[in-house]
């Protein structure tokens, strides 16, 4: 075999080495999600469905007023716009760990001046040495036989895409809170009215209690009592005010800009005029883990910490680097490229571990207690996903009937004050049952509001919770 020959076979060998490498990185196994088989009480979803993962978001908020709310939550939101940026950061680190796998070629030149009499520099005695040099090559390139840097490479690449998990997941988180922010400042509008109505009937009952007390008809004790109730729904409405603007700075926040004035245009129609959203099949708890970004994220981030392992078991073994250059020196600047003068050094270097008072076998330990770490975490992310779900779907088995029951309450109690109030004008009735009336009709038209609010968000809840929300059109 020639020297050439030689030369190539052993350069591709070496490659061969570089390239494929010995991984010590232990054999990835998915955990079993601690969950159980089943949702309790599940009932399957009536009708055709869409898995909530592949009915885009479009689909699903059918309303024009969210759905233009939503696309400006996406476009100006400040914490999806830093989880965007994260994917960059974490692609960039990613680069640089793949990067370290392939040597660096860097391009130096250099010059000195020297004279071992310290007088030279003022003209006596003495000689003055000169060196100039150019040289291209490689640095401290190391060689992993051990997949140090291959178990590196491929925990950067399971954190950028468990950062991209993150950022899906932080987009169905957002499009979630703004359908049920936006949700909220209608249930607002619809409790405004409502306390703005109650409150022109208590004021009209205050009026009419003080010209019967007046007349001598009614006891102080009812007029005081009218009065007392007016006061209060004054204070609801005034209170009431404050919720909503609150509510409304909450959404605004997540818009990341102000709230459009047609967002709630015909708000006080009520939330039942609301298009209904789609019914979503929950399947099994199994889907879960391929639906929702967040489980993918904390699996992403359990096979990042499981090849850290082969990164810390690779410090036991050689580190191998190598550092070599071709160029030229020359004592003469002008003489730099002549004939003769080049230079060329092959520096390969050979570290292995002796004593280092037990730092790989920490760092071993660390690495290995990290993915236990990153088991409990995914874990607990499966569980958390069961329990979203089975919530929501304990919503949707139970609200309707809640707010069924509570709607007929509040037809019953609508009647009661009704009657209350025509006994009370023909001076059958006192005017505690028509205050109590009153009273109790408020409170259950309240809570009719508030339990149709809780029920469309329910709805939201358990779309968000299936892993909708990031899939677009």
């Amino acid at each position: 075999m020639t020297k050439n020959k030689f030369a190539s076979t052993a350069l591709a060998v070496a490659a061969a080495m570089f390239l494929a490498g010995c991984s010590l990185i232990p054999t990835y196994e998915r955990p079993a999600a601690p969950v159980p088989a089943a949702y309790p009480g599940a009932q399957p979803a009536g009708g055709a469905s869409s898995p909530a993962s592949t009915l885009a978001w479009q689909d699903f908020f059918t309303d024009p007023r969210l759905a233009k709310l939503i696309e400006i939550a996406l476009a100006n939101n400040r914490d999806l716009r830093v989880s965007v940026l994260n994917i960059e950061q974490a692609r960039a680190q990613f680069q640089i760990q793949r990067a370290a796998q392939f040597p660096a070629l860097d391009l130096s030149a250099s010059g000195s001046r020297s004279s071992p009499n310290a007088l030279q520099a003022l003209g006596v005695g003495g000689s003055v040495a000169s060196n100039y040099s150019v040289n291209l090559g490689v640095t401290a390139w190391e060689l992993d036989f051990f997949g140090r840097v291959a178990s590196l490479k491929e925990q950067a690449l399971a954190q950028f895409l468990a950062t991209e998990e993150s950022r899906k997941a932080a987009q169905i988180s957002l499009v979630a809170a703004v359908a049920n922010g936006w949700l909220t400042l209608l249930a607002d509008d619809e409790l405004l009215a409502l306390t703005r109505q109650t409150l022109t009937t208590r004021e009209e009952s205050q009026k009419l209690t003080r010209m019967r007390f007046d007349s001598g008809v009614a006891s102080e004790i009812d007029f005081r009592l009218a009065e007392t109730l007016a006061e209060s729904a004054r204070a609801s409405y005034a209170e009431q005010q404050r919720l909503r603007m609150q509510d409304e700075n909450a959404l605004a926040l997540l818009l990341g800009a102000p709230v459009p004035a047609e967002a709630t245009e015909g708000g006080t129609r009520g939330l039942v005029a609301l298009a209904p959203m789609p019914e979503l099949p929950a399947g099994l708890p199994s889907d879960l883990l391929g639906e929702r970004p967040d489980i993918r994220a904390a699996e992403q981030q359990l096979i990042a910490a499981n090849a850290n392992i082969g990164a810390a078991r690779a410090a036991f073994f050689p580190r191998v680097t190598l550092t070599s250059s071709i160029g030229t020196a020359s004592s003469e600047f002008s003489g730099l490229f002549d004939k003769g003068s080049k230079a060329w050094s092959f520096a390969p270097q050979v570290t292995l571990p002796i004593f280092d008072a037990g730092r790989n076998q920490a760092g071993l330990d660390s690495a290995r207690a990290g993915r236990e770490i990153a088991v409990a975490q995914y874990e607990k992310s499966i569980q958390t996903a069961f329990r979203e779900v089975a919530d929501a779907l304990a919503g949707r088995a139970t609200l309707g009937e809640q707010l069924r029951a509570l709607r007929a309450q509040s037809n019953a109690e609508a009647v009661r004050f009704r009657l209350s109030d025509l006994r009370y004008r023909s001076g059958i009735a006192s005017a505690l049952d028509l205050l109590d009336s009153q009273r109790s009709l408020y409170g259950v038209q309240q809570a009719a509001v508030q339990t149709r609010l809780a029920q469309l968000q329910n709805q939201v809840a358990l779309y968000k919770t299936l892993g909708g929300g990031w899939a677009t059109r």
